[in-house]
């Protein structure tokens, strides 16, 4: 028990009592404490993995979106050449017919003088 002062008794108990209250439930509020930190910091780690993920497929969808552009685009230039080639659009003076045909337009074969 505490010296004797000029203060009631009842009141330095109750006093006392409060001090060793808050000391008891310090660890406890602590831990808490911690434990909600941790789970904050966990749930921001799974937003970002989360975001993260729906960023990578979105730059592959543009890439394969590219990709068979791309390919379309190929095949429309081949088709044009061989419908050109077939239809005799090309002028059979300036091709031989043993030239090769490519997209960017017809090979000469090199002219002797």
């Amino acid at each position: 028990m505490a010296e004797p002062t000029a203060v009631n008794d009842q009141i330095t108990d109750s006093v006392t009592q409060a001090n060793t209250e808050v000391l008891g439930v310090a660890p406890a509020n602590a831990m808490g404490n911690l434990y909600q930190s941790f789970s904050q910091a966990l749930g921001l780690a799974a937003l970002n993995s989360s975001n993260a993920q729906q960023q990578s497929s979105m730059s592959a969808q543009a890439t394969t979106t590219m990709g068979v552009t791309t390919l379309y685009a190929i095949d429309a230039a081949a088709d044009a050449v061989g419908t050109a080639d077939i239809l005799g659009v090309l002028n059979d003076a300036q091709v031989k017919k043993d030239s090769a045909v490519y997209p960017s337009g017809p090979v000469y074969p090199a002219q002797n003088p």
